[in-house]
């Protein structure tokens, strides 16, 4: 057994830029591994590795080595012609690199060859994480894996591999190299909010996977009960998206039952064409049928976007801080100062808030409330949520599955089904400003993880049940606060044994942990990492710098959290 050494071919890479030219070198940013000849991005410029073909004479593990270090060679069509060369030629038609990719650490592959010389390796790793194949993200169980190769003696008396899985292999340091984190954009219930759903694809012809995910395939299964598309049933993209010098993309439909789509439809779909292809530096997109332009404009959407100043409940009030300054909410403000909560969140359009009393009871405020309205009196509540609608959430720590939501202008609770059914318990909750997906810290299997589900809602907009649960995160610590940081990312704040940890944690993409100065008590998301925003037990209030949290204010009594801005 040898460790492998998955060395990649640097010089080849290095001698590949010098033939594209001066151009291959970038001015700026981290090393570059080579630039292949006619490499059609989709908008944006891309770098790739370039691993080693076979070499002539190789042994079966050299061959099965060469196999999995091609994982990270995608080639100028995205195709993984490189890799395909290590495979007998039946294999190397059936064989789809892109049905899983498997993400794990170099430094602990290995490989055994049989020792009866049959043609058989063994591979062992350990994963971190894999890709389905529509580019969903998942987390993995560090765990030990193998996988058995066969391989045979060709006509040239040289190996190649005759049996292998679908799928490649990625070192989790290559893998944000060779794949790009986009966002498939789909509508709230609503057609109010764009939903992202995050996938990964090869950098290499982005434009055509983004559109082709987009419209040819599946929503993410949970949370496909959550959003909605404006492509009808039966609507199809060719595979083969233009993007012009203008950066314009050209979207060709199969289907001619596009050209009878009402307008609003066509409008939508443009509009979620032209999101999702943003990161992939698309400036917009004509759809087109039988070459025909389909006239679309984009529709409006709602921003999820909050004021850029923190929301405090000081000794001067409750509002945003601005310098030593307090902007009050009018009529909600003095309702919270009144209430003295220990916590709140505001709603979107300012005029309600979910609020848990010094008595641990649940309550609504409003802007024209004289005295908080008692919704939920159970023991041990969780701080709660309110949404768009007006609903507010609240669940006991202890007894996960009873989560309910209240109406506006009702107190009668309403169950929502299947909410967090694997939970032993549940710390913290944070609901999208989007009110699609919620985000919780629970206790399952003895430990502290991140989790987040769609919400199902019936055609009043009632919130009903929660959907599947998405494991996300393991936290490294008991949880003390969730919140959302922007549309994709969630952050946590847990108490580690000598610090503070924050976790920041993109809703299907590898987590990012930082830590602060102990007796942090409460974290409130802004609009990105740079407005996260911690409260410590002791007033202060600290702000992410870089890596650092920097003390901003002090003589905070809560951090609220907010669920967007006043249209």
């Amino acid at each position: 057994m040898t460790r492998a050494r998955g060395i990649l071919a640097l010089i080849v890479a290095l001698c590949a830029v010098l033939v594209t030219g001066c151009a291959g070198f970038p001015e700026s940013g981290s090393i570059q591994y080579g630039l292949e000849t006619g490499a059609d991005t989709g908008g944006s410029q891309n770098v790739t590795f370039i691993p080693n073909r076979p070499q002539p004479g190789a042994t079966p593990q050299q061959i099965v080595e060469g196999f999995i270090d091609a994982g990270s060679g995608p080639g100028v069509r995205g195709t993984w012609d490189v890799a395909k060369e290590f495979l007998a030629p039946d294999l190397k038609e059936a064989w789809d690199p892109l049905a899983t990719v498997r993400i794990d650490e170099r430094a602990e592959r290995d490989y055994a060859e049989s020792a009866t010389g049959e043609g058989s390796v063994t591979f062992s790793y350990e994963a971190v994480a894999d890709l389905d194949d529509i580019g969903s993200y998942k987390r993995a169980e560090l765990a030990a894996n193998s996988q058995e190769f066969r391989l045979a003696k060709q006509s040239d008396g040289e190996w190649r591999i005759t049996e292998a899985p679908d799928g490649i292999w990625l070192d989790e340091g290559q893998f944000p190299q060779v794949f790009r984190r986009y966002s498939l954009m789909y509508f709230d219930p609503t057609w109010q909010y764009l939903v992202p759903d995050v996938r990964w694809f090869p950098s290499v012809n982005a434009a055509s996977t983004i559109a082709v995910n987009l419209v040819n395939k599946p929503r993410s299964e949970w949370l496909a009960e959550s959003v909605k598309t404006a492509f009808p049933d039966g609507a199809v993209v060719v595979p083969s998206v233009q993007v012009d010098e203008q950066d314009v993309a050209i979207v060709d439909f199969e289907d001619t039952s596009l050209l009878s789509a009402n307008p609003t439809a066509l409008d939508r779909m443009v509009t979620q064409l032209r999101e999702s292809l943003h990161a992939a530096g698309v400036a917009d997109v004509v759809m087109r049928v039988d070459s025909t332009p389909v006239e679309a404009s984009p529709v409006a959407v709602r921003s999820t976007r909050v004021p850029a100043a923190p929301l405090v409940l000081t000794a001067d009030g409750f509002g945003f801080l601005a310098g030593d300054e307090i902007d009050q909410i009018p009529g909600l403000s003095p309702a919270v100062v009144a209430a003295a909560p220990t916590a709140v969140q505001v709603g979107p359009e300012h005029d309600v808030a979910a609020v848990k009393l010094p008595g641990g009871e649940v309550a609504r405020l409003t802007s024209t409330s004289t005295a908080p309205e008692v919704l939920d009196t159970r023991a041990g509540l969780a701080d709660p949520v309110v949404d768009g609608f007006g609903y507010v959430w609240s669940v006991p720590k202890d007894q996960p599955t009873a989560l309910q939501a209240y109406a506006p202008q009702s107190i009668d609770p309403i169950a929502l089904a299947d909410a967090w059914p694997d939970a032993t318990a549940v710390s913290a909750m944070a609901l999208s400003r989007d009110g699609t997906r919620m985000a919780a810290t629970v206790t399952s299997g003895g430990r502290t993880v991140l989790w987040v589900a769609g919400v199902l809602r019936d055609g009043d907009n009632v919130p009903v049940a929660l959907g599947p649960t998405v494991p996300l995160a393991i936290v490294g610590g008991p949880a003390d606060g969730v919140t959302w940081v922007d549309d994709v990312t969630v952050g946590v704040l847990a108490r580690g044994d000598d610090a503070s940890i924050v976790v920041e944690q993109p809703v299907g993409g590898p987590t990012a942990t930082s830590s602060g100065t102990s007796g942090m008590a409460s974290i409130a998301g802004g609009n990105g990492t740079s407005s996260l925003r911690l409260r410590a037990e002791d007033g202060t209030l600290f702000v992410k710098r870089g890596t650092a949290w920097q003390p901003t204010a002090t003589g905070v009594l809560l951090l609220a959290t907010q669920q967007g801005s006043p249209q």
